[in-house]
């Protein structure tokens, strides 16, 4: 029996300075403390059996950042990931205090075989970018949220 594709839910936070911003959050952890462009992505997490998505994406972005989606959120088409896995995301006008972020953590083995387990940050920053500069730092399967985000306003 083929397994079922697992789903995602996040939001792509956006605020309107002098140009539209997006919000976008850095993985944590060992593998990416040192890469920046293409690896940024939307706060996001698993859709679990029988959960609704919007309350799915609203759930993981406070999770992961310590923030509060509030507010209507705009549905965008959702995106595949290269394992098949769907990512719903919703569009959510808010101007955030990032002096507020935290993140939850995960547990590795780190340095690998070594034994020793350490617990790093899911995503250790966000940052609102504008949007040319978004489009560089965001994951490539989730620029076109970026792209529609942009069709929309």
């Amino acid at each position: 029996m083929p397994r079922p594709r697992e789903i995602s839910a996040g939001i792509l936070a956006f605020r309107r300075e002098k140009e539209l911003e997006v919000l976008l959050a850095h993985p944590g952890g060992p593998f990416w403390s040192r890469k920046d462009a293409g690896v940024w992505t939307i706060p996001k997490g698993l859709v679990e059996a029988g959960d609704d998505i919007a309350a799915t994406a609203r759930r993981e972005f406070t999770e992961e950042t310590s923030l509060f989606a509030e507010g209507a959120m705009l549905e965008l088409p959702p995106v595949r990931q290269k394992s098949g896995k769907l990512v719903h995301a919703f569009a959510l006008e808010a101007d955030f205090d990032l002096g507020q972020f935290a993140s939850n953590t995960f547990e590795l083995e780190w340095p690998p075989r070594s034994g020793r387990r350490q617990s790093f940050p899911e995503i250790d920053r966000i940052a609102y970018f504008t949007l040319p500069v978004a489009k560089l730092k965001i994951i490539a399967y989730q620029l076109p949220l970026i792209c529609e985000l942009e069709k929309r306003m």
